[in-house]
């Protein structure tokens, strides 16, 4: 018998925690590491986490004085990971229904219906996400 690998939707809010320190940073760089484990986990994003990491890079580097060169390196690294990323083109429709019931925006709603479509857990870092659409807060992460 194999046990089955860890599979996650993961929010940018989780994701950026890889590059920026914040509270919880220790949990996320456990449950990245488990991309490297002798059962992998599966991690799934829709594109649109790209976009969101890098604006928040760089709401670090304007407001903050993060350097240029430190969150163009992070870049890099983030696009290094083994996630499982999913047009939002397939999932807006559904996001533009949760947006507007949940009073969220469309970009959060597009990792609710993901993790809905996939029949996975979604992680956040967004506590009001969380307790919107039923998501998995990061700071009850038990790894």
């Amino acid at each position: 018998m194999t046990d089955a690998p860890l599979q996650l939707v993961v929010d940018a809010s989780v994701g950026i925690k890889l590059f920026v320190d914040e509270e919880y940073s220790d949990k996320v760089h456990a449950l990245f590491e488990q991309l490297a484990a002798d059962i992998p986990a599966i991690l799934y994003v829709p594109d649109l986490f790209y976009i969101e990491c890098t604006n928040i890079l760089l709401k670090y580097t304007r407001r903050f004085g993060r350097s240029l060169e430190d969150s163009r390196a992070d870049l890099t690294d983030l696009g290094r990971l083994s996630l499982r990323v999913i047009s939002t083109a397939e999932l807006m429709e559904d996001a533009l229904l949760l947006a507007t019931e949940q009073n969220t925006s469309a970009y959060d709603a597009c990792y609710a219906v993901l993790a809905s479509r996939l029949a996975l857990p979604l992680i956040t870092a967004d506590k009001p996400l969380a307790k919107a659409v039923g998501a998995l807060w990061i700071g009850d992460l038990i790894i």
